[in-house]
């Protein structure tokens, strides 16, 4: 027997909304530093942005386990941007700095997404 679907809190739509906008953000960053703003190579680190692009519909449809899972994988971004925020030089430190301040961003409205449908769950 499955349970009844109910309708998203306001607050659990706006952790989605900010995870998404996050998520879009972050994906907007990693191409344009590696295509425009600093590229490096041939601009295939671009492609670092490909493993976040599935979690968008999944992020949009309130599924748990994409929170879930995006909340660890964008710890391998804030690791980028760590290394390269500190050891870059002008506009390649800020955007390492700018990296790990969307990571954390991202995943903290995942975390907090994931702490309110699990105490929603729990109080049902």
């Amino acid at each position: 027997m499955s349970t009844p679907r109910t309708l998203p809190s306001p607050a659990e739509r706006a952790s989605r909304a900010a995870a998404l906008l996050f998520c879009v953000l972050l994906i907007g960053l990693c191409l344009a530093w590696e295509l425009w703003l600093q590229p490096t190579g041939q601009g295939w680190l671009a492609l670092k942005a490909l493993p976040l692009l599935p979690a968008l519909p999944g992020l949009w449809r309130y599924r748990l386990y994409t929170y879930r899972w995006t909340s660890l994988l964008v710890w391998l971004y804030a690791t980028e941007g760590l290394v390269r925020g500190p050891s870059g030089r002008g506009a390649e430190a800020w955007l390492g700095w700018a990296e790990v301040a969307l990571a954390v961003a991202l995943f903290s409205a995942c975390t907090v997404q994931i702490r309110q449908r699990l105490k929603a769950a729990k109080a049902a």
